[in-house]
């Protein structure tokens, strides 16, 4: 995990401490599809596959995440989101993660969807874009 004055992972601009930090250690929980990207992000920077589980979607979530221990996660850019807001029951963000394996670098870009279920948010699934 990050040191509490240290930049959020998600780069929002923000610390981890008050960014994603609470989300990951379950004191609070995201109130926009956004802030669940940034945090599941935070997550897989961390490594932190309980988190990533537990905002999976029911009807799509995996028995279980795997980290690739060569990946490097380097930044994460969000492009746009649309609903997924606290009045919303779904949304999209459109993001590009940046990563390395073995020194070479990847970009991820999807566009995410997300599902408002009791009132929480879980991711759904994703498209993938070049």
């Amino acid at each position: 995990m990050a040191v509490d004055s240290e930049p959020c992972h998600c780069q929002s601009g923000r610390a981890f401490s008050v960014c994603c930090g609470p989300f990951l250690d379950g004191n609070a929980i995201p109130e926009s599809a956004e802030q669940l990207m940034r945090s599941r992000y935070s997550a897989f920077v961390a490594g932190d596959d309980a988190y990533l589980l537990a905002t999976w979607h029911p009807k799509t979530r995996p028995s279980r995440v795997r980290f690739d221990s060569e990946q490097r996660w380097l930044g994460l850019r969000i492009k746009d989101a649309a609903a997924g807001g606290s009045e919303d029951s779904a949304g999209t963000v459109e993001f590009v993660a940046r990563f390395k394996v073995a020194g070479k670098g990847h970009r991820l870009h999807e566009i995410s969807r997300f599902e408002k279920i009791e009132g929480r948010w879980y991711y759904l699934d994703g498209k993938h874009l070049r």
